[in-house]
């Protein structure tokens, strides 16, 4: 538990740091100085993977899914996705974002009392594939939403014209084109992850997992509306974040909402 505490700590204090570097030169005509960002949040990066590392796998007990963990790893994939990709794209708008997040959660977690789990066995490796395959698509999709809040923001700045505004970020277009290609590989994961529990998973109706079931489908008929009208119908801007927003709200109750109530209040 000390080196839980003492391991979260130093995470949070590196996310915090790159965060106000960020963020005290985001409007600033040369940006942020990213070296200095990717260095602290690198530097968070090891250390948080090392956390999950020592919440997640117990040699008695095989790999705990509680809910802090799940949490922190999925706030731990989207940052390391999102940093490589500030080697080659400005997402100035989304890094304070998501690195802020990583390290306040890495604070929470020295004050969340330890919940017990099912251990999550590796021999299953159906259930595995399947619970997989779903955090990656939940990360990608998350990542397809700070994206359509960037693009709204663009959007909003040029038509009021303040270009100062937005001299710091990349075109319009390219994060546009950027939202929708994430947004078709998020989708198509979570297809593969629906469509291995519909086939494969006994129960995935059952009474206890209908509400997960039904609240991820209709996440998953969502984005596959915004893909086909983006396609076929040229939508985007304001429509395309609210239904986004409103998919990954969707996907976020299906799997955090039900563990929260069963881990939390009713433990």
């Amino acid at each position: 538990m000390e080196s839980l505490v003492i391991g979260s700590s130093m995470a949070f204090i590196a996310y915090m740091l790159a965060t106000m570097v960020i963020i005290s030169r985001l409007f600033h005509p040369n940006g942020p100085n990213l070296e200095r960002v990717l260095i602290l949040a690198t530097t968070a990066i090891a250390i948080h993977l090392f956390n999950d590392a020592q919440l997640f796998f117990n040699p008695n007990k095989g790999i705990n899914f509680s809910l802090p963990n799940v949490i922190s790893l999925v706030s731990l994939i989207i940052t390391i996705a999102i940093s490589i990709v500030a080697l080659r794209v400005k997402v100035n708008l989304l890094l304070p974002v998501i690195y802020g997040f990583a390290g306040i959660w890495q604070l929470a977690r020295i004050f969340i009392p330890s919940t017990e789990s099912i251990p999550l066995v590796a021999e299953k490796v159906i259930l595995i594939s399947h619970i997989s395959i779903a955090l990656i698509a939940y990360c990608i999709l998350i990542i397809a939403t700070l994206y359509a809040f960037q693009v709204s923001y663009i959007n909003l700045k040029l038509k009021s014209k303040n270009l100062t505004a937005v001299v710091h970020l990349p075109p319009l277009m390219q994060v546009e084109k950027q939202l929708f290609l994430i947004l078709t590989i998020g989708t198509l994961a979570l297809f593969a992850s629906e469509l291995i529990g519909l086939a494969f998973l006994d129960g995935y109706f059952a009474k206890e997992n209908i509400h997960k079931t039904v609240l991820s489908l209709i996440a998953m008929f969502i984005y596959i509306v915004i893909l086909l009208g983006h396609y076929l119908q040229g939508w985007r801007g304001h429509r395309v974040l609210v239904l986004t927003m409103t998919a990954s709200t969707l996907l976020t109750l299906s799997y955090f909402g039900s563990r929260f109530v069963k881990e939390f209040l009713l433990s």
